[in-house]
């Protein structure tokens, strides 16, 4: 049975929402999960026992007696609190007593923990996290979306290899297409890094199509698309922004005109939809690719849904071998740093 450390104490609604979650994943993996939450022992247990029928589901908890905060100073807290929940969590991993780990906490002490504990993939310079976005023809893959701020040509292209790789396990594509994220479609437009990324990824193995602009993300125009950390997490959290922005369009407009709040009632189901497609939850979270193990850091706001979507989406990698591909495909790169 696959077994997912879910790092309780992580994340702005720890412990509640993420305890609930990993109940939720359990029952959904009816039998083919065990989640493991790990964190102070005797809050997750209260927090278990207020869920139904709790003992027929596999669900166990290692205790760590420290926790991370949002704010904390990623590597000074991961030094300094050797027994927090996330650290603990990836030890397990480190260990090989679980397949995966999901936290919805510190992104940095999620990254560095995994570093520290789990290594690089052989062959890679930095790991990326990548996220998946709607676009007017279904979903598109992001990396790097907030793990590295700084990056080289040669990042660009593993985080096309390793988003290519992923994209393929979770749609069954066999040849996704990439696009570089950049200021016009020109093949001369952009910064020195954009030039030499595009230049190597021309001569690598994946379905490189060229430049795609900001404009090109949502449309769809390329399965995955890579850019560096810095720009990646200015997408991600410009994108997430859109839901709210839409919800609250509507709520006002909705309220000047009478004959709008009756068209409303009518849209609903069209609305829930159109909310649905933009909702982070729905995507679970967002892998950690390029480290010796499965790591998936779920929204900081994550509600129960979310993170049992995220819980599950790291069961479906380790069962898809995400690992083992990517180093097959990493290994063919033709040229290094």
């Amino acid at each position: 049975m696959i077994k997912i450390a879910l790092d309780a104490m992580g994340g702005d609604n720890a412990p509640h929402d993420v305890v609930h979650g990993g109940v939720e994943a359990a029952r959904a993996a009816k039998g083919g999960l065990e989640v493991v939450m790990v964190g102070d022992e005797e809050t997750v247990h209260q927090l278990l026992a207020r869920h139904f029928h709790i003992h027929e589901l596999a669900i166990s908890v290692v205790h760590a007696s420290q926790s991370i905060a949002m704010d904390e100073s990623p590597a000074a807290a991961v030094k300094q609190k050797p027994d927090a929940s996330v650290s603990v969590a990836m030890r397990l991993h480190k260990e090989g007593k679980v397949d995966g780990v999901v936290s919805a906490g510190n992104t940095g002490a999620l990254m560095t923990s995994a570093l520290f504990n789990l290594k690089r993939m052989e062959g890679i310079r930095r790991p990326a996290i990548s996220t998946l976005m709607p676009t007017e023809k279904g979903r598109m893959l992001l990396l790097d979306v907030g793990a590295n701020v700084d990056n080289k040509p040669l990042d660009l292209v593993q985080f096309a290899v390793m988003g290519s790789t992923y994209y393929s396990h979770l749609f069954d594509e066999p040849n996704p297409t990439v696009g570089l994220l950049n200021i016009g479609h020109e093949a001369m437009k952009g910064n020195e890094m954009s030039l030499q990324a595009h230049e190597l990824l021309s001569a690598s193995s994946v379905n490189f199509i060229g430049n795609v602009e900001g404009g090109d993300v949502l449309r769809g125009s390329a399965n995955v698309v890579v850019c560096d950390g810095f720009v990646g997490n200015i997408v991600l959290k410009f994108g997430e922004s859109l839901l709210g922005m839409f919800n609250s369009s509507l709520r006002r407009i909705s309220r000047k005109y009478i004959f709008s709040q009756l068209g409303a009632v009518m849209m609903k189901p069209t609305f829930d939809g159109i909310r649905k497609i933009f909702d982070y939850q729905e995507y679970g979270g967002a892998p950690l690719l390029g480290v010796q193990g499965i790591c998936f850091k779920a929204h900081g706001r994550s509600t129960p849904r979310a993170i049992r979507n995220a819980v599950l989406a790291t069961k479906k990698m380790v069962d898809g071998h995400v690992n083992q591909r990517i180093r097959t495909e990493i290994g063919k790169l033709a040229f290094s740093e």
